[in-house]
């Protein structure tokens, strides 16, 4: 583990050359704080090499997970195997693991260099060895000329990645990362998720990433987590999960969702004098009043001064625009370009269409975000 707690494992990394990722398995997790179930049977797969992000609102227990993983905690019961072997109750030290957290943890009376090759020093490699290879971390993070400063000289960006370097100095097969970016402002912070990215691509590292903010975890991962009272409400690839939410939590956690209720005729729900088809996501038998859940881009408008809606809000996007259409009782979020949104004053009457192949339902009110230990 990096920082004060390092792997045993030691290799040359030389301009980058790619590391074997780590087979990841989490078995079964159950971990439990007095009352409060953090982790309640939770299981993962993580294939060699891979991105995976750990999503949720906090509470939900991915912190948890990730320090489960590390090492740092012990769960109640499961198990943590790393290419078939069971790791559920080794030290944190010798699991091979590197982790960066959202405090850079940096010595401050280290240099950049000496806070890259403390982990090499502490495997008792050779001087030069140790300046050789920080050197190459450093450039690979883009950080060469900074080498003799020390961390109150850096910004927060650059201090993050020399904790990245570190993290990579002793060549991990696993990756932690445990929310790095959640201190930086928000330039420095795209500018560094495209850099842990291409850096984790380059090397192959198997990678967890534990974060709260979606974008994140839908611009970086291979997959996405999502978490809820400890437990997977879905596991897919960004655009899976965005397009394909199966459950009510993921469809208004991850992106947004409006919320319209309507009545169940066989397969299909009426939504504004449309028959559309339905996907129940968890294939559960829904009874009683249900939701329609509808993204922006599910929606279509017309400008009709007949139309039942009309605008209450606009807001800017850039390429696009995002209206807030009343209808009756409820409120309705639609995408349109900007060009079209210009033309479009707030008041005027609309006709909201559904565009999308079919929706997404729920019992009506079912929410959302728990607040237990994360």
């Amino acid at each position: 583990m990096t920082d004060v707690h390092e792997s045993t494992q030691s290799g040359p990394v030389t301009g980058g050359a790619a590391t074997s990722g780590a087979r990841v398995s989490l078995e079964n997790l159950v971990r439990s704080y007095g009352k409060v179930l953090a982790l309640d049977g939770l299981t993962l797969s993580i294939e060699p090499g891979e991105f995976v992000a750990l999503l949720g609102p906090s509470g939900c227990g991915k912190t948890t997970a990730l320090r489960v993983l590390a090492g740092f905690e012990q769960p109640d019961s499961g198990r943590v195997v790393v290419d078939g072997n069971d790791l559920s109750h080794v030290n944190a030290q010798k699991r091979d693991m590197g982790m960066v957290f959202q405090s850079y943890s940096l010595f401050p009376n280290m240099s950049v260099l000496d806070n890259v090759a403390f982990g090499l020093r502490m495997r008792r490699q050779s001087a030069e060895k140790r300046r050789t290879k920080s050197g190459e971390l450093l450039e690979l993070v883009g950080l060469s000329d900074q080498a003799a400063k020390y961390p109150h000289q850096l910004s927060g960006g650059q201090q993050q990645r020399v904790a990245l370097a570190r993290a990579l100095a002793i060549e991990p097969r696993v990756l932690l990362l445990d929310e790095p970016l959640s201190a930086l402002d928000a330039k420095v912070r795209a500018e560094l998720r495209d850099q842990i990215r291409s850096l984790q691509q380059r090397l192959a590292i198997t990678t967890v990433f534990v974060t709260h903010d979606q974008e994140e975890a839908l611009s970086m991962a291979d997959r996405v987590c999502v978490m809820s009272s400890g437990h997977i409400e879905q596991v897919a690839s960004p655009s899976v999960l965005y397009a394909r939410p199966t459950t009510a939590f993921v469809a208004q956690f991850v992106g947004i969702s409006s919320r319209v209720p309507v009545q169940m005729d066989g397969q299909e729900v009426v939504i504004f004098g449309q028959r559309c088809s339905v996907r129940t996501g968890d294939s559960t038998v829904i009874t009683g009043p249900i939701d329609a859940l509808l993204r922006p881009e599910d929606v279509a408008i017309e400008v009709d001064a007949a139309g039942e809606g009309f605008i209450t809000h606009k807001s800017f996007f850039g390429a696009t625009t995002r209206l807030v259409v009343q209808v009756g009782e409820i409120s309705v979020r639609v995408d349109v370009r900007s060009d079209v949104g210009a033309d479009i004053a707030l008041g005027t009457h609309v006709r909201p269409s559904i565009i999308a192949r079919d929706v997404l339902v729920a019992p009506r009110g079912a929410l959302l975000i728990a607040d237990e230990a994360d």
